[in-house]
């Protein structure tokens, strides 16, 4: 589903690919049957090629991974959070179009 620039991010694996990493992160937190999740899936795609080298952009299904999207209070999908340092420094609820997408994460790089 995701193109091989995408991270696929579990609960196991969250620390040490998104909390540590040393660029900023941005997660897509999703499920198979959520059709904005889908409608959306195109964009991060085309942002992670976009950002190659500067920016880490991973997907965490939240049915295979429950405790994850718990730490963070996520309550709707999609739900994108872009991390830097470790902390979340921008979230957007829903699926936005990509250039919107791009103006939060910008000024984070």
């Amino acid at each position: 589903m995701a193109s091989d620039k995408i991270e696929i991010l579990s609960d196991s694996d969250f620390k040490k690919k998104v909390i540590d990493a040393s660029v900023p992160v941005l997660v897509d937190f999703w499920a198979e049957w959520c059709a904005p999740c889908r409608r959306l899936a195109p964009t991060v795609d085309a942002l992670a090629t976009e950002f190659e080298g500067k920016l880490v952009v991973g997907k965490l299904n939240v049915d295979e991974n429950p405790s994850t999207p718990v730490e963070f209070s996520i309550r709707g999908i999609p739900t994108l959070l872009l991390f830097k340092g470790g902390q979340v420094v921008e979230a957007v609820v829903g699926a936005l179009p990509k250039d919107e997408i791009k103006r939060l994460i910008e000024p984070h790089l």
